[in-house]
């Protein structure tokens, strides 16, 4: 099969909205969706991270640069909507990853409280 650009998606939830709160919970989710799948940082083409509103402590990408040495990947943090009723203190990744797997393959995860946004996938 010929290298494609696959989206591999995760969410999680935080405790709290402290800096260290917000990087623990990326770590967790980062590290989680990088052993299931199996991916390594030169094959990833670009990340991008969004909270709920109410998390302004910290941008999640520094998670990536610091604690996964990720220096060279484009990183993004943006909000999501805030829509009445979302879930709150979360975090979401989308990794565009250079594979050959197949879409099928690939293994997102849903962590903490964001278990309940995909509980196919949890």
């Amino acid at each position: 099969m010929a290298t494609k650009v696959r989206g591999v998606k995760g969410a999680t939830t935080t405790t709290g909205d402290s800096a260290d709160d917000v990087l623990r919970a990326t770590e967790q989710l980062l590290r989680k969706l990088i052993a299931e799948n199996g991916i390594d940082q030169d094959d990833v083409a670009a990340v991008q991270f969004t909270t709920s509103p109410d998390l302004v402590s910290e941008f999640p990408a520094v998670a990536a640069r610091e604690r996964f040495g990720w220096n060279s990947v484009p990183l993004m943090c943006s909000h999501e909507m805030a829509r009445p009723g979302a879930l709150e203190r979360c975090i979401r990744i989308l990794i565009l990853w250079n594979t050959d797997k197949a879409q099928r393959e690939i293994k997102h995860a849903y962590l903490n409280g964001a278990a309940k946004l995909r509980p196919d996938l949890s």
